[in-house]
């Protein structure tokens, strides 16, 4: 997976956005200091990462706050897993393991009917695929927000708070490479639960509507913007 980049170089790349249109702040590995100001952003995409939100790192509290502020204060915000996860805790949510175990793979999710009008998910099919990989999940969605999407596995698949601010359980920037090369990294603790990686890998494939949604937030927050 280290030949492919990291989260922010496949995030940026799914999205459409040019290399010098976006910053990327290592909140993780430079201790959530330097967390920039709001102003002049567009938007804020918050990536996956190998971290809880329930061990409340300091780097990811001073990070929930940071997302708390910028919501409130009119910022398109995206939140993708572990980001989808945080911005759920930043506004009042419950994140925790996922009572269902591991979802990992690609998945079915089921769009609710909140969703035919979302400037994000309106016009995608009833039941689309996405890339998933994740142990804890929105056990309780923050007041207000409004689920969207739902798994066999996770009743909060994806919410939205108020008109800008989205979370995904998804990966929308995983590619079956990405995701096939996460299930072999997964295979022993696969197997302990059962489960066999060769077969999980078989049945990856390709979620281009799940990369649609990632790729509207883009324009949304650019049309926003103006």
């Amino acid at each position: 997976m280290r030949r492919h980049g990291r989260f922010p170089h496949w995030i940026r790349v799914a999205a459409g956005i040019p290399r010098d249109e976006a910053v990327v702040v290592d909140v993780a590995g430079g201790g959530g200091e330097g967390l920039p100001s709001v102003a002049g952003f567009a938007g804020v995409i918050v990536t996956g990462s190998a971290a809880m939100v329930t061990e409340r790192h300091d780097w990811s509290e001073r990070s929930a706050q940071w997302l708390r502020d910028a919501v409130h204060a009119g910022m398109p915000v995206f939140g993708i897993c572990y980001g989808h996860q945080l911005l759920a805790h930043a506004l009042g949510g419950e994140v925790g393991d996922n009572p269902a175990g591991r979802e990992m793979g690609t998945v079915e999710i089921a769009l609710d009917a909140s969703a035919t009008d979302d400037p994000l998910f309106a016009g995608l099919p009833a039941r689309l695929r996405a890339q998933t990989t994740h142990l804890q999940t929105v056990l309780r969605p923050p007041p207000q927000a409004t689920v969207l999407a739902t798994s066999e596995q996770d009743p909060c698949h994806a919410f939205r708070w108020g008109g800008h601010a989205w979370g995904v359980q998804f990966h929308p920037e995983f590619s079956t490479t990405h995701m096939r090369g996460y299930v072999h990294a997964r295979r022993e603790a696969l197997a302990g639960e059962g489960r066999c990686a060769r077969e999980l890998s078989r049945k990856i494939g390709a979620t281009p509507h799940a990369r649609r949604v990632l790729r509207r937030f883009v324009r949304h927050a650019h049309a926003l913007a103006g």
